[in-house]
This record gives C-alpha cells, sequence and structure tokens, in this order.
C-alpha cells in the first residue's frame, strides 16, 4: 500500500479570487470586525484617532485594535508572532485588509493605548458574555 501524495509544487491551482471566500459567516474575526468598526475610537481614548494632514499616514487604530482582539482569542501575545501571523494567516489578511504593520509600530500601539486598550476589552468580554459566546464551565484537574 503507497502513502497518501499530495500535490505537485509546481501544479496550478485556481483558488478563490477573494479572500472573503475563505472566511465563512460564523468566523469570530466577523464579530471582531463588527465590534471594533461600532467604536467610537477617539472616545475610547485612543491616540491617534484622528490622522494628522501632514507626514506619512499611520495605521488605523482601528485595524490595530483587532489585531490585537485576534491575538487575545487565539492566545497570541507577542508583537513579533502577531507581525508573523497578518503576513500569513488568511482571517487576519481578511481582518486587516491585507495590512501588515511591523512588530514595533504593534509594541509603541500597545504601549500608548494601554488604558483604552484594557477598558475595550472589558467592554468586548461583557459584549461576548452577554451574546453567550463563553461558556461558565470548566475542567477540573483529576
Amino acid at each position: 500500500m503507497a502513502y497518501k501524495v499530495g500535490i505537485e509544487r509546481q501544479q496550478t491551482i485556481l483558488f478563490p479570487e477573494r479572500v472573503e471566500d475563505y472566511i465563512g459567516p460564523e468566523n469570530p474575526v466577523r464579530i471582531f470586525d463588527a465590534f471594533v468598526n461600532g467604536l467610537d475610537m477617539f472616545q475610547c481614548g485612543f491616540n491617534r484617532a484622528a490622522p494628522s494632514a501632514e507626514g506619512r499616514p499611520p495605521y488605523d487604530p482601528r485595524d490595530l485594535l483587532k489585531l490585537y482582539i485576534y491575538g487575545y482569542c487565539n492566545a497570541v501575545r507577542s508583537s513579533r508572532r502577531l507581525e508573523k501571523e497578518a503576513k500569513r494567516n488568511l482571517e487576519l489578511m481578511w481582518l486587516l485588509n491585507k495590512l501588515t504593520p511591523d512588530f514595533r509600530t504593534i509594541a509603541d500601539f500597545r504601549k500608548d493605548n494601554r488604558k483604552a486598550l484594557k477598558e475595550v476589552f472589558r467592554e468586548f468580554n461583557r459584549l461576548c458574555d452577554t451574546l453567550h459566546l463563553y461558556t461558565k464551565d470548566y475542567i477540573v484537574a483529576p
């Protein structure tokens, strides 16, 4: 009996043309997206909530917040790992519209918005609890 064989690496494959096709309607990243898009970033206290008219345009704090919520829910805490995931993870490509912030930008966002992040995460946890997305069960180790 032979081993299972994958496809040849040079084989042409017709993937769906849109990243949207990879993210199903029940995917949790859609909740992250809707939640963050509904926030008033200025009122939440985020730095650079209103972009400057001069200089290089910064990343929208909404995009960086989506990245952090994704990392929080998927146990990815490191800024370097979040940078790597943004480049290879289809869910993050969809969530961030293929933006790939570097680890320093990600770390600075966390450092500069510590208080606002804490409050937004509290609100996000309340929302998930209200929608019964969390269970109250836990497993006791034998």
